[in-house]
């Protein structure tokens, strides 16, 4: 069995901003920092799990630039993320199973269940190659996990309902 973490492996989530004063706000590249992947040796069935309180802001982006943010403003974001958008205490672990695996080209396609804020939805996640990696990006709509995206400012600033997560393991 083949077992991924925070060590080897990475999981990183986007968010994009949207709204009539979204030109003031952040697009946000978030790190997943405690997750585990294992991977069965001969079936290739994958099990997930992800600690929703570890979510860290790694990056904020302005019009493409990056910026740095004030610590205060670091931590709120976390804050925000943990507690008013995944409500971590009420639902600490995201978890993913999968129900099938099939080799495709240079990749796989990998169906499965996504338990996330609670809900569990189906998800299928397209696997590539990518030099010595893994690697997949997946889109996860928050409503249809009951998730309220962030939003300030009398809605006129918005996390877009959709985000994009991606991981990434080392190839053996």
């Amino acid at each position: 069995m083949a077992i991924y973490n925070e060590s080897n492996a990475e999981c990183f989530v986007f968010t994009s901003k949207e709204g009539i004063l979204s030109k003031a706000a952040h697009d946000l590249k978030i790190r997943v920092e405690q997750f585990e992947i294992r991977v069965k040796d001969t079936s290739q069935a994958i099990e997930a799990t992800f600690d929703a309180s570890s979510l860290r802001l790694v990056s904020a982006q302005l019009d493409g630039r990056e910026e740095d943010l004030p610590a205060r403003d670091v931590q709120k974001i976390h804050n925000h993320i943990v507690k008013d958008v995944l409500h971590s205490k009420e639902f600490p672990e995201v978890r993913f199973v999968s129900s099938s695996v099939e080799a495709v080209d240079d990749g796989f396609v990998v169906q499965g269940s996504l338990t996330l804020h609670g809900q569990t939805r189906p998800l299928i996640a397209d696997i590539r190659a990518e030099g010595h990696r893994w690697v997949t990006d997946v889109e996860l709509r928050q409503p249809d996990f009951g998730i309220k995206p962030f939003r300030a400012l009398f809605r006129t600033i918005r996390i877009k309902p959709d985000v994009q997560v991606r991981v990434s393991v080392p190839r053996r």
